[in-house]
């Protein structure tokens, strides 16, 4: 391996390190640690007088941080010391410290780790500051942080090294606090709800539960090919069967298809199913989860996203896909039984359509994802599916070219899918005949056989409402941001060289 080769910042860093190294106060040998919560010292004493923060005496205050300024004036020393809960500065005093304390001071970047233990004060410019009586070196930066810390605007190398970028940028800090927050706000929601939160395994054998093309793995020890989960659906259907009436998932999802603002290959999915229910409760259980959300984070009151107003008031609008397509396009697919009129409006309208897309249920969801999808700013539940693009949903008794399905749409985006779930064993074995016909027509999306799970449905699953959420548009959305790769902490790159 060749030796490394360093800038010059990087070299004098080397140097002072050595320097720490032969004072022998570095790496320090024993363990430095916060005693207080910087807000609460903040909101406790930022109003007061300087007078009457030293009338007070607050002593011993142990501070640990990355420093991000420097102000040296020869003797003193005034530093800015970052962390996850802000900023507070120190003060460095010459006849404050102990020589090799102070000796360490004067060896210090932008960059490094510290601690500092002193006395509250408040300078004259009103500032809350912490004068020291001990200074720790704990890490020393060797790499100076990107143009002098405020530097890193390089999207690409902003996710490629995250790090740097929550360094640089408190907002996207926060924005990943705020991603904590909504996960631990929908599994409060759901619990309060007695639903149980399980574990299913994210090697599977076969591909289903979405329309998605798999990453593939091969398992030595099985010798077998696996897939890394498009979705958590088949499996908790199974819980079901088994006797659990209300299970969720939160966990990772992978499906090998592009990159965009919209699309990551590998996300977070909320799915949950519960036995004894229907669409019609997973509407409810949808808007409880988002109105909860924005009563947490937006205090109930409209959301901004972009340049929009968005409203989260219960109900949210609810209407069917084909008068949806009928109030877009003016045409009416209740009127339109005959496939090649349908391919004909298709034309006409310029709806492109694939090989695969041989009925009119594939037709109308093409001209609904083509030509209405962008329509649909404000919480939009779309309902009844066609049966051709919904192979786990039961079908309307009424209506059974049509699926008891709803799909959430937000700001012209895909949020939340659900379904009244089919539990008919022997109408999902022949859902999944067609669906090998698809993929034998071209479409490299459609589903597998999973026989096991049809035989699972024959001992009897009950009636059921299933939903899946999209855990991160859903935090794309309450931290107003138009890229899905700006909410995920390590989104997937291309290798720079």
């Amino acid at each position: 391996m060749k030796d490394r080769k360093f800038q010059e910042q990087e070299i004098i860093r080397r140097d002072k390190q050595k320097k720490l190294i032969k004072l022998g106060i570095y790496p320090p040998r024993k363990l430095y640690r916060q005693n207080f919560n910087l807000n609460d010292l903040k909101n406790k004493y930022q109003s007061l007088e300087k007078e009457k923060i030293s009338e007070l005496n607050i002593k011993n205050l142990k501070l640990t941080g990355r420093i991000i300024m420097i102000r040296d004036q020869g003797k003193a020393i005034f530093i800015l010391i970052n962390q996850q809960s802000g900023k507070m500065q120190a003060y460095l005093r010459k006849d404050k410290l102990s020589e090799i304390d102070f000796e360490a001071a004067k060896l210090i970047d932008i960059g490094d780790i510290v601690f500092v233990d002193g006395d509250l004060f408040k300078t004259n410019t009103n500032e809350l500051t912490i004068r020291a009586n001990k200074f720790v070196i704990l890490t020393k930066g060797l790499k100076p942080l990107p143009e002098k810390y405020h530097g890193l605007k390089n999207v690409e190398d902003r996710y490629r090294k995250r790090y740097l970028d929550l360094i640089a940028n408190d907002e996207v800090k926060d924005i990943f606090i705020v991603r904590s927050k909504i996960i631990s706000e929908i599994r409060k929601v759901l619990n309060q709800k007695n639903y149980l939160e399980v574990e299913t395994p994210i090697l599977q054998s076969l591909v289903t539960g979405a329309a998605a093309k798999p990453f593939k793995t091969f398992h030595n020890s099985l010798k077998q090919e696996f897939n890394l989960r498009i979705a958590t659906e088949l499996p908790l259907k199974r819980l079901l069967v088994g006797g659990y009436n209300k299970v969720y998932e939160i966990g990772r999802v992978f499906r090998n298809e592009g990159i965009s603002i919209k699309h990551n290959p590998e996300f977070t999915s909320l799915e949950l199913y519960e036995a004894y229910s229907n669409l019609e409760r997973m509407i409810d259980i949808t808007e409880d989860i988002i109105f909860a959300l924005n009563n947490k984070l937006n205090q109930g009151k409209d959301l901004i996203y972009q340049k929009y107003k968005l409203s989260f008031k219960k109900p949210f609008r609810r209407i069917e896909m084909i008068d949806l397509i009928k109030e877009v396009t003016k045409v009416d697919f209740k009127k339109i039984i005959d496939f090649k009129d349908a391919k004909k409006f298709a034309k006409i309208h310029n709806v492109e359509l694939k090989s695969h897309h041989n009925s009119i249920g594939h037709i109308i969801n093409e001209f609904f994802e083509q030509k209405c999808e962008k329509s649909l700013i404000q919480p939009t539940f779309v309902l009844n599916y066609p049966v051709e693009v919904s192979p786990l949903a039961k079908r309307i008794e009424n209506n059974p070219n049509f699926t008891y399905r709803f799909e959430l749409f937000i700001h012209a985006r895909e949020y939340a899918n659900a379904f009244s779930e089919l539990n008919d064993p022997d109408d999902q074995y022949q859902r999944f005949l067609e669906q090998i016909e698809q993929k034998n027509a071209g479409n490299d999306e459609a589903n597998e056989m999973d026989l096991d799970y049809v035989e699972a449905l024959e001992y009897g699953m009950p009636p059921a409402g299933g939903m899946g959420l999209g855990i991160d548009r859903i935090i794309m959305l309450f931290t107003n941001q138009k890229s899905i790769r700006d909410v995920i902490l390590f989104p997937h790159q291309k290798n720079k060289n």
